[in-house]
């Protein structure tokens, strides 16, 4: 008897565990779709790639916790609640038409029982973290766009679009100021092949994500989510072609601003 359309043996994401209170996330790197979406998606795969943050689960991987995702946001959104998780209408995401036909309501059900999962996996992970450490920090790492208006236009000011934003509104800042503030100056401080790099906080995005706001929310003076948001600059976000040299420097950059995050933690 053949599977149901759910049965779908792409990996939803991968995670790696250690005996660590430092976790670094990449929930936007995936690009896949499971087989009944693949045929359902109107909107074409380069399109796709535009609005995901590829190469940011390269960015997280010398950290010993972390997860990254494989499936598209244009499947689930894992950083919205799970009522929006699933993009239904252009509104919901930057004006695309993402449908060749609105997805029934069993299809969206589908995506959203793989944001269910998500959840319950990682509150059980980070529920034992804080048996074991007390408290845990999360590097929830992203990118965006700044070139929206085409490939040959201007980007967005600088002054607007930051090398790196970090997202910190929904997170009660005075209290983790001792972690997120030497975090922020890890990364300003660090030499991103022979230069440094602009790093301001809540320029472009605040972090109110829903990964940040689940962990301020279940982990009240235990947890510590920092969005850390990439603009594009290590790629080219019309063709998708990473600068290799950057990606690899990314990793060194999100590796040193982990041991800053255990440091202070462990201080």
């Amino acid at each position: 008897m053949p599977h149901a359309p759910f049965h779908d043996l792409t990996p939803w994401w991968t995670q790696q565990r250690s005996d660590d209170c430092v976790i670094a996330t990449a929930i936007h790197d995936g690009h896949g779709l499971r087989a009944e979406l693949a045929d359902a998606v109107a909107l074409p795969a380069a399109e796709r790639l535009r609005e995901e943050d590829p190469f940011t689960g390269d960015a997280v991987r010398d950290v010993p916790s972390h997860v990254i995702v494989h499936r598209s946001r244009f499947e689930v959104d894992l950083n919205r609640a799970i009522d929006e998780a699933v993009y239904r209408t252009p509104d919901q995401c930057w004006g695309l038409q993402l449908w060749k036909a609105p997805p029934a309501d069993a299809v969206v059900e589908r995506s959203r029982a793989l944001h269910r999962a998500f959840y319950a996996q990682l509150a059980h992970w980070l529920d034992d973290v804080v048996a074991v450490h007390g408290r845990f920090v999360l590097l929830d790492v992203h990118s965006y766009n700044h070139r929206r208006d085409g490939a040959d236009a201007a980007p967005t000011p600088p002054e607007k679009a930051p090398e790196i934003n970090i997202g910190s509104a929904s997170m009660p800042r005075a209290q983790w100021a001792h972690v997120v503030d030497p975090v922020m100056a890890s990364m300003a401080a660090f030499e991103f092949l022979g230069r440094r790099l602009d790093v301001r906080e809540n320029v472009a995005f605040q972090g109110r994500g829903e990964l940040a706001r689940f962990i301020h929310e279940r982990y009240p003076g235990t947890g510590c989510a920092i969005a850390i948001e990439f603009k594009k600059f290590y790629m080219d976000e019309w063709t998708g072609e990473p600068d290799r040299a950057a990606v690899d420097a990314m990793r060194g950059l999100i590796r040193a601003a982990a041991d800053v995050a255990r440091e202070r933690l462990h201080g």
